[in-house]
């Protein structure tokens, strides 16, 4: 018998993100924009208000402006899981770019991990980072020994605290029998991702960023001495000697070289009611993040304050609806914990993350106009990280370099825009995750 999805719904169902309820978005009207700027960014998540700090503090005067309020995007609606976040594994990149550059390419993604710890502690950011570890489930058999063989073999260099969870003690992570074994990556973290959205928003007002939301750039041009940018926005223009893109899943026809090179995927969240502190543990009782190994990624946790799960995941590729998605995250959180089968949903919510074609972030500057983007889902600690390296190059600085700012950003044929692509894609990958490949 089919349930009634409403019921699932509580009656005073939020449709915004549970990270809100702590962070309160900002409604200050925005101030006045000034003439002129040594640097303006565009986009007001982490990857703009990281590079906004290491400009401001070096000495350039700095705007920030987003379309809507700063931090409305991605930034506060993730699920504040931290990792290395480099999708493409070791042997793929060393047989596409040679070992070195695949070598630096993770030992990117592993600064970043532990950066992140450093720069919330350094900047005094209250956020409720732990380094908590990460359970990664096995879908199925054959995926445990895939773990296994991973663990086994991690390149030199590169080794990572991890240990393997036998399905037999299972248990000691996650009550379920849905996986069959896992491993446990030691050093992953996690966070409020709005309280610390609002801590590095707090030090660049401090560090004299001007922050400035609802002001939609609509036109990037060079100006006509050529020593500098003049952007059109819905509420003036804006003369600019440097100008930064920021904006990852939101980018737009605003920058058509950088829109054609990463696409927008949905993803959603939900929040369930207050379970108790009691239930909600017995589920996860080491409190660590959760992810599995099927192709359509599905991520939780326990909230916070430990009384609540988070569960979110891939459900649709544009649904904006929070009343669509949630019945169909609630199907994906019983069928591994079927104990929650009539637990309610109190939020529900959805972004965008951009995604790239070589499934890895990208930053560095083309035609003059500097971008850090596609975080491929992983994006809290790569677009804080990248964020800043970027800010450092603005400043003409070395220690902003990345080996990905060598990688080539490619496109693909007849992309500009809308990711015609990905229905099949996503259609593939669920096919494959039925058959447990």
């Amino acid at each position: 018998m089919k349930r009634d999805s409403s019921r699932l719904l509580s009656s005073d169902l939020r449709e915004h993100p549970f990270w809100w309820e702590r962070t309160p978005r900002s409604k200050e009207d925005p101030p006045e924009l000034p003439e002129s700027v040594d640097v303006l960014i565009v986009g007001s998540g982490y990857t703009g208000l990281c590079a906004a700090l290491q400009t401001a503090r070096g000495g350039r005067s700095t705007l920030v402006i987003d379309a809507a309020e700063p931090g409305w995007g991605c930034s506060s609606r993730n699920g504040g899981q931290i990792g290395t976040g480099i999708k493409p594994d070791f042997a793929a990149l060393e047989k596409e770019h040679g070992r070195e550059t695949a070598y630096e390419v993770h030992r990117e993604g592993q600064r970043a991990l532990s950066w992140i710890g450093e720069f919330i502690r350094e900047e005094n950011i209250d956020c409720d980072y732990r380094v908590c570890g990460r359970f990664f489930g096995a879908h199925t058999p054959r995926h445990y020994d895939q773990l296994a063989r991973k663990l086994e073999s991690q390149p030199p260099g590169l080794e990572m605290e991890a240990f393997l969870v036998p399905r037999a003690d299972q248990s000691r992570e996650i009550d379920t029998d849905f996986y069959h074994g896992g491993v446990v990556q030691c050093q992953h973290a996690a966070l409020d991702p709005a309280a610390y959205h609002h801590g590095i928003l707090g030090r660049a007002k401090e560090s004299g960023v001007s922050v400035v939301g609802h002001t939609r750039a609509t036109a990037i041009e060079r100006s006509g001495d050529r020593t500098g940018f003049v952007v059109e926005t819905d509420r003036g223009r804006i003369r600019a000697g440097e100008v930064v893109i920021a904006t990852s899943g939101y980018t737009s026809r605003l920058t058509p070289w950088q829109q054609r090179r990463v696409f927008p995927i949905g993803t959603y969240m939900i929040a369930t009611e207050d379970l108790g502190e009691t239930a909600a543990r017995s589920l996860i009782p080491g409190n660590r993040m959760i992810v599995d190994t099927r192709r359509i990624v599905v991520y939780y946790r326990l909230s916070p304050d430990g009384r609540r799960i988070l569960f979110g995941g891939r459900v649709s590729l544009s649904e904006t609806n929070p009343r669509v998605s949630a019945p169909r995250l609630h199907d994906h959180m019983t069928t591994i914990f079927p104990q929650l089968r009539d637990a309610q949903v109190s939020h529900s919510w959805m972004g965008f993350v951009g995604w790239t074609f070589q499934h890895m972030p990208h930053l560095g500057c083309h035609d003059g106009i500097w971008y850090s983007m596609g975080y491929c889902g992983s994006g809290v600690a790569l677009s804080s990280y990248f964020g800043t390296r970027l800010g450092q190059q603005v400043l003409g600085r070395e220690e902003g370099r990345s080996v990905l700012s060598d990688l080539p950003f490619r496109t693909r044929p007849l992309y500009y825009g809308k990711p015609w692509f990905l229905s099949a894609s996503v259609g593939w990958y669920g096919f494959l995750d039925r058959l447990g490949i």
